[in-house]
C-alpha cells in the first residue's frame, strides 16, 4: 500500500504534467483533443490520489478539498459524457493552482522519511 506522502507527489507530479500542457493556453486546449485527454487523465490520477488518502492525513489537512476532487474524480471516470472542456479548463486555470501551492506546503512540512 503506498503512503500518503507518495500519492501527494502524484499528484504534485500530475499538476506539473497538466501544466506542461496548459502553458500553452486555452485556445490550443479547445483546438487539440489529445491535450484534452492528457488533462483529463491527470486529473483522474489527482482524484486517485486524493481518494486514496487515509482519514487521518485528510483530517490533518482540511484545508485541501479531498472529497471534491475525488468527487469530480468519479465523473471524470464513470460519468465521462457529462465532461465539458469548458469546466475542465476552468478547474485546471483557477483551481489547480490554489492545489497546487496546497499540496507543495504540505509535502515540505512533511517528514524526510514519510
Amino acid at each position: 500500500m503506498r503512503k500518503d506522502s507518495e500519492r501527494l507527489q502524484d499528484m504534485r507530479e500530475a499538476i506539473d504534467l497538466i501544466e506542461r500542457y496548459a502553458v500553452r493556453g486555452k485556445q490550443v486546449f479547445d483546438e487539440d483533443e489529445l491535450i484534452q485527454i492528457w488533462i483529463v487523465h491527470y486529473l483522474q490520477i489527482i482524484g486517485e490520489a486524493a481518494r486514496s488518502m487515509s482519514e487521518d492525513f485528510i483530517n490533518l489537512h482540511p484545508d485541501v478539498p479531498w472529497i471534491d476532487i475525488a468527487d469530480f474524480r468519479n465523473v471524470l471516470v464513470h460519468e465521462y459524457w457529462k465532461i465539458e472542456p469548458q469546466i475542465v479548463w476552468s478547474i485546471v486555470q483557477q483551481e489547480l493552482p490554489d492545489l497546487k501551492g496546497k499540496v507543495e506546503q504540505i509535502l515540505q512540512s512533511l517528514p524526510e522519511d514519510s
